[in-house]
């Protein structure tokens, strides 16, 4: 009988560069002169991007009280199970598996085949082969790394973990060389609150350390240096980047009316930088990519390992540490969505509206779940319940935002997690059993 339970095979360093590895990806490059828009002004500018970082760490507290009171592989799975009853688990496993973590995935390899496109000859040149193939292709050769061993997998992640960080600190350095000609002038008005959204989305996927909390050696201590080192690296890059490219473009305004802010910030240092950059966020997404199929398939690993009905999902390779199935179900419903969906801002649109609400629900789990135990938790969460109230009512916000934003593609969204509470009524009714989440 295969394992269910996975090896605690992760070092800190290596769940560390799993966050930096999923956290930067193409979205800093793509974002910035809106976010800069929206500051107006350079103080303003580090403050966006700094708040950005601070909300980040406040929700990446939550869940370091929660997987390390918890280190159960799963991540909010695991904690909405304990706190509102498995039948919140198993929407969040249903939703995240069939909506959220493929469609990020999809994404992320859209992003991947663009830029990956100029490299090779352009972005007006005729492509070989469809973005569409190149994406559902990238999707399935790193699936396959991953079915090949955790061991594999975790030294492929902390290679394009290391050469993305290398870029982006060489985009740093290259560009704070240049000196831009000042620009004045109006830029086109943009909201600081949207803004500030589109910072929060470039450092999505601090989270993703609660899903791999099972495999890591340590987890009391290890959790809390992965989550500090991760996010602190990110955000320093992410501070000093926007510095860099403001300095080479001569000023806010340069930066808010640039349509290739990091390709133009290098353009009077480096020969060719289009391609140079290209090659760089390329890098970048192909790393997020990775990271997301990596943790990714630990929700349907944990859905399988508690529900009978998916038990197939829940096993574990013995010669690989790996869940051999669930990256092999996860790697084809992404595929199924590149080539539904077709590209990279349709599938970013399938999956906004929900990831808040969850973002919520767990957050709101921690004091639930802090009174169904009198033992203290190995870490507790810093600031508590300031900290705490000020993630809750940036994720209330940001959901809301997101729904009257795309109020027709976030009904679609939820709809479809809604799908799940009559699929668990049935199964239920056709082979009861115990809650081992609650019961563990």
């Amino acid at each position: 009988m295969q394992p269910t339970e996975p090896p605690r095979a992760l070092s800190w360093l290596d769940a560390a560069g799993l966050i930096v590895g999923v956290i930067i990806g193409a979205g800093i490059y793509q974002v910035s002169p809106d976010v800069a828009r929206g500051a107006a002004s350079v103080p303003r500018l580090l403050l966006l991007w700094a708040l950005g970082g601070a909300l980040s760490w406040c929700g990446a507290m939550v869940y370091a009280e929660l997987a390390t009171s918890f280190p159960r592989t799963g991540g909010d799975y695991v904690y909405l199970s304990r706190a509102y009853g498995p039948w919140a688990g198993f929407l969040f496993g249903w939703l995240q598996t069939v909506v959220i973590r493929p469609g990020d995935i999809a994404a992320m390899a859209f992003a991947f085949a663009t830029y990956a496109r100029v490299v090779c000859g352009g972005s007006h040149a005729e492509p070989v082969v469809s973005d569409s193939a190149l994406a559902a292709g990238v999707i399935a050769l790193l699936t396959l790394i991953h079915v090949a061993g955790v061991r594999f997998g975790t030294r492929t992640q902390n290679f394009l973990t290391a050469v993305k960080v290398l870029g982006l600190a060489t985009l740093i350095v290259l560009a704070s060389w240049v000196r831009g000609e000042p620009r004045d002038g109006p830029m086109e008005p943009f909201p600081a609150s949207v803004a500030l959204i589109l910072v929060l989305f470039t450092y999505g996927g601090w989270n993703e350390i609660a899903y791999v909390a099972g495999e890591i050696r340590d987890p009391s201590r290890n959790i809390v240096r992965a989550l500090a080192a991760g996010l602190g690296s990110v955000t320093l890059l992410y501070l000093l980047a926007n510095l860099a490219m403001v300095h080479a473009l001569g000023g806010i305004v340069g930066l808010g009316t640039s349509r290739a802010p990091a390709a133009e910030s290098l353009a009077g240092a480096l020969p060719g930088a289009d391609r140079w950059v290209a090659a760089l966020i390329a890098v970048s997404a192909l790393g997020a990519v990775h990271g997301l199929i990596f943790s990714g398939a630990r929700i349907p690993a944990a859905v399988g390992r508690d529900h009978p009905w998916f038990r197939a999902l829940g096993e574990w390779n013995p010669c690989t540490g790996s869940p051999v199935r669930a990256l092999l179900v996860q790697g084809a419903l992404a595929i199924a969505l590149v080539l539904v969906l077709g590209s990279f801002v349709h599938t970013v649109l399938y999956t906004a509206a929900p990831v808040y609400l969850f973002y919520l629900a767990t957050t709101l789990a921690l004091p639930i779940l802090r009174r169904q135990t009198s033992e203290a938790p190995p870490v507790r969460m810093w600031g508590y319940p300031i900290t705490w109230a000020a993630f809750t009512m940036a994720c209330a916000w940001l959901a809301w935002s997101a729904v009257r934003y795309r109020p027709s593609t976030a009904a679609a969204s939820l709809i479809l997690a809604l799908l799940g509470l009559p699929l668990w009524v049935v199964l239920r009714r056709i082979r009861p059993h115990e809650d081992p989440v609650r019961n563990a």
